[in-house]
């Protein structure tokens, strides 16, 4: 029983759920297997300050007095014991659950409860009792209370949210808590673009950008954040410009700085939601480890080609990490990134699209969100698959016997050499000079060849390099002399170095990389030649 010695807050933030005026609010789904529309709440609560009548503007339906004990099992009463009562789920309401008091305060600790809700809650003061009857909710943020309860809409946004606000599942009370919850977006880029322009569209409150790199005309075929003015500008301020010019109410926050071990928990601590626009595994994982230590709902999403995948990461919901779907990185160099492999500019709408949809419901506390799925989305052939995650009881970060409780060097993790550790000159690698001196000096007997593929090839090429596309070169290997230095190209010099390990695997022991590539050689032997 709460005595008259201890102080409890209590509010009530919608007609859709229960929420506490001084703690967050967190679903407790990490052992529960039922459906989501099915399992309790969690309600944290804590001992605070003394407050005194809180004005509803509104009752809740939801919300009950209850003064008779029933007989209903799933009920719980929440006090300072354990101690549980069962109560009537069906009495009638009352309005004296418009307000609360609480008016007494003494010394107290900070000390705090997990306790689960399902159909009731209860607070007694003495001889004062009240009761509260809550339906089951999904709610999957930490709630501000006292921001929902007392804010109010302007006519302005009431007409830009018009749309939202008839839906019966939004309303007035969902627009409020997209409107006060912040999202930190990782990455301004293809993925990031969408997302940041539909969470400003929906009116969330506050953007955070992380991306320190600048725009590029190649960037323009999906990047809708940015347009032709802005090549060359930063790309987490070109990102706020246009939010800003969208809608001037969202607060958008940029970090124009590489996210790291040093700064990942700093910057992820203040916002509700993650999203990972991310191009690149250290990044991916560094951004699953920093959402798990810090119980971050983490939105993921990636795109390659005509594929996308995205799902939700939060173990603290119940669900897996990243680490539960790919315990290991893939080997350097084996994935391409979206610069060697192309992507279809219309790919990273759709998948930056159905993030943006997993971060609304899970500010909404609606439907059920990609916990535990991996969303699989081919664009040629127009079909969605959906795999069934589970997390991992042996993961060393979310498992039952967790190894990693703070961030690694992640660098090293995905087998990336540091730029201080990396050789500055390559033994298997020549300049683009050396290449133009064998195209010129047939003397020299040195062969050059290109290992793009066709498709590249058409686009540009260095005239007098045959084509060996790097994968054909398994069959026409044998065309190539083994005792004949040879020169290899690509766009970069990524795939060129995998052509020489394959060449030399073959018994060719006269082959070298082309340094930078066709990018390079334009850069510095004959800018007539495209770059892509």
């Amino acid at each position: 029983m709460i005595t008259n010695t201890v102080s409890w807050s209590l509010g009530l933030c919608s007609n859709k759920s229960l929420d506490l005026f001084e703690s967050p609010v967190r679903p407790l789904l990490k052992s529960d297997h039922r459906p989501f529309s099915h399992r309790p709440i969690c309600v944290l609560l804590s001992r605070s300050a003394a407050f005194t009548r809180i004005p509803f503007s509104r009752p809740s339906p939801q919300v009950h007095t209850r003064h008779t004990p029933g007989t209903h099992p799933a009920h719980t009463q929440l006090t300072h014991s354990s101690h549980t009562k069962n109560t009537h789920p069906h009495t009638q309401p009352s309005p004296d659950f418009q307000w609360l008091t609480q008016n007494t305060h003494t010394k107290h600790t900070k000390k705090y409860f997990y306790q689960q809700v399902h159909g009731s809650a209860r607070i007694s003061n003495g001889p004062q009792k009240v009761r509260a009857s809550v339906a089951c909710q999904r709610e999957y943020l930490p709630l501000p209370s006292a921001v929902r309860l007392f804010m109010q809409l302007s006519n302005e946004q009431i007409r830009r949210y018009s749309r939202h606000l008839i839906l019966p599942e939004v309303g007035l009370a969902g627009q409020k808590k997209i409107c006060s919850t912040s999202v930190l977006c990782i990455g301004a880029g293809g993925l990031g673009s969408p997302i940041g322009m539909y969470l400003a569209a929906a009116g969330i409150r506050k953007i955070g950008i992380v991306d320190f790199d600048t725009v590029d005309f190649s960037n323009l075929q999906r990047q809708i954040l940015h347009t032709t003015k802005d090549v060359g500008r930063s790309k987490a301020e070109s990102a706020r410009e246009t939010i800003n010019q969208l809608n001037p109410d969202v607060e958008v926050v940029i970090h124009n700085t590489r996210i790291t071990s040093d700064n990942a928990l700093d910057i992820i601590r203040g916002y509700d939601i993650v999203v990972d626009g991310t191009d690149n595994f250290p990044t991916r994982y560094l951004t699953n480890d920093a959402c798990v230590l810090l119980k971050k709902p983490n939105v993921y999403g990636s795109i390659f080609r005509f594929e996308g995948q995205a799902s939700v990461f939060a173990p603290h919901l119940g669900g897996p990490c990243y680490r539960c779907l790919y315990p290991e990185p893939p080997p350097p160099g084996m994935v391409p990134s979206c610069a060697e492999g192309g992507v279809l500019g219309v790919l990273p709408g759709i998948v930056g699209c159905i993030q943006t949809n997993e971060i609304l419901k899970l500010a909404l506390g609606a439907g059920t969100p990609l916990i535990g799925r991996l969303l699989l989305f081919n664009a040629l052939d127009m079909k969605f698959r959906e795999v069934k995650l589970r997390r991992d009881p042996k993961c060393p970060l979310c498992g039952d016997n967790p190894t990693i409780k703070e961030l690694i060097d992640y660098e090293m993790f995905c087998g990336i050499q540091p730029e201080s550790a990396q050789p500055q000159t390559n033994p298997d690698e020549v300049s683009v000079q050396e290449m133009k001196r064998a195209l010129e000096d047939p003397k020299l007997n040195i062969k050059v060849i290109d290992v793009r593929e066709p498709d590249e090839y058409e686009i540009t090429h260095v005239k007098g390099v045959p084509l060996y596309p790097l994968s054909q070169l398994g069959n026409r290997f044998t065309e190539l002399d083994p005792n004949q230095q040879i020169l290899i190209h690509c766009k970069s010099g990524v795939r060129s170095l995998k052509a020489v390990n394959f060449l030399r695997e073959q018994g060719f022991k006269y082959t070298k990389s082309v340094r930078g590539g066709i990018l390079a050689w334009s850069d510095e032997i004959d800018s007539s030649v495209a770059k892509y």
